[in-house]
């Protein structure tokens, strides 16, 4: 068994993150993009906080700088972190996503090569060619098996959202035994949170779509607080359920917005309580002043901005109304 992390480890890293939170986008912030009077205003305004030059015309491109910015940050506190299994837990969604995108440009005999991205821990053209060449004895073992799996789901039933069922879960089972690993309640914490998110969202997603419980019950991913067991219960019950089964928790908000859109409600905003719920748990970091939170909660604090200000530029780009923008942006740490 790993050894432990002392908070005492982390007194360093944890007060230059502290500093660096008073760079975080605030709410006051987003709301003067919003109202900043042309796109060209809104971008000035993100250089002066840090940001480099992005244009939502060119939607691609910004992707390509949020994810340099991404990857700057990440490389940067790997540095100071006495354990980087830390960093390790926000690269391996990358992984995962590129697998995605090989095994179904695989299957389709098509390039991969503009949707991958390259930040996980294992470098994207290496990836690339573990995948082409069928050798992934080099890669990590959880990926590596992951892969095998999803290619020969896909390669028997032809459907790449199995494929993908296969893969989310092999990529939450990863995060969980490198949180354990680490010895951390609060990093398990944190992955059991986006697990009972995720599994919140299929079971809404699967009613739906009337795929049924059978499905569900082979989609849901063990680890969150609420077992696949207790969802699939609840699902059976419909949206009623699903509010039950959340009760007082973090996730009654969403629930309820889940049960409103089992009955034609948005979607939108079910899927934005979700991350919210996530957010309220790393909200607690802040009330540390030492140790690995502080750490866990910037990192994904700096996710969740990258995702509202792609949120608020393509919006203010497409024309749409700055209070539709404003429902869809996700709860700030700061």
């Amino acid at each position: 068994m790993a050894k432990a992390i002392k908070d005492t480890d982390y007194l360093v890293i944890s007060a230059r993150v502290k500093a660096l939170e008073m760079g975080l986008i605030t709410r006051e912030r987003m709301e003067q993009i919003l109202d900043a009077r042309t796109g060209e205003e809104a971008v000035k305004l993100l250089q002066e906080w840090g940001y480099p030059q992005l244009d939502p015309e060119r939607p691609e491109a910004m992707d390509a700088a949020f994810s340099a910015a991404r990857e700057d940050m990440l490389a940067d506190l790997t540095e100071g972190t006495p354990d980087p299994r830390y960093i390790d837990l926000f690269k391996i969604k990358y992984d995962f996503h590129n697998a995605k995108v090989l095994l179904k440009a695989e299957s389709m005999g098509v390039t991969a090569s503009r949707m991958l991205m390259d930040m996980g821990r294992v470098p994207a053209a290496d990836l690339a060619e573990a995948v082409r060449e069928r050798q992934t004895e080099d890669l990590p073992q959880i990926l590596a098996a992951a892969i095998s799996e999803a290619r020969e789901v896909l390669e028997t039933t032809r459907d790449p959202q199995l494929a993908d069922i296969v893969l989310d879960r092999w990529c939450y089972r990863d995060m969980a035994d490198l949180a354990e690993e680490t010895g951390s309640a609060f990093l398990q914490g944190y992955v059991a949170a986006q697990i009972d998110a995720v599994n919140l969202r299929t079971a809404v997603r699967t009613l739906r779509m009337g795929k049924g419980i059978d499905f569900l019950c082979g989609a849901l991913l063990e680890g969150g607080t609420f077992s696949p067991e207790a969802v699939e219960k609840a699902a059976t019950a419909g949206g009623a359920g699903l509010r039950d089964l959340c009760g007082a928790t973090r996730f009654q908000a969403a629930a309820e917005a889940g049960a409103g859109a089992l009955n034609g409600g948005s979607l939108t905003e079910f899927e934005k309580l979700c991350d919210d719920a996530v957010g309220d748990y790393l909200a607690g970091a802040q009330a540390i002043p030492f140790g690995e939170a502080p750490l866990v909660g910037y990192l994904a604090a700096r996710e969740t901005e990258y995702t509202n200000l792609r949120i608020l530029l393509l919006g203010r780009a497409a024309g749409i109304d700055p209070a539709v923008i404003r429902t869809r942006l996700r709860k700030s740490y700061v």
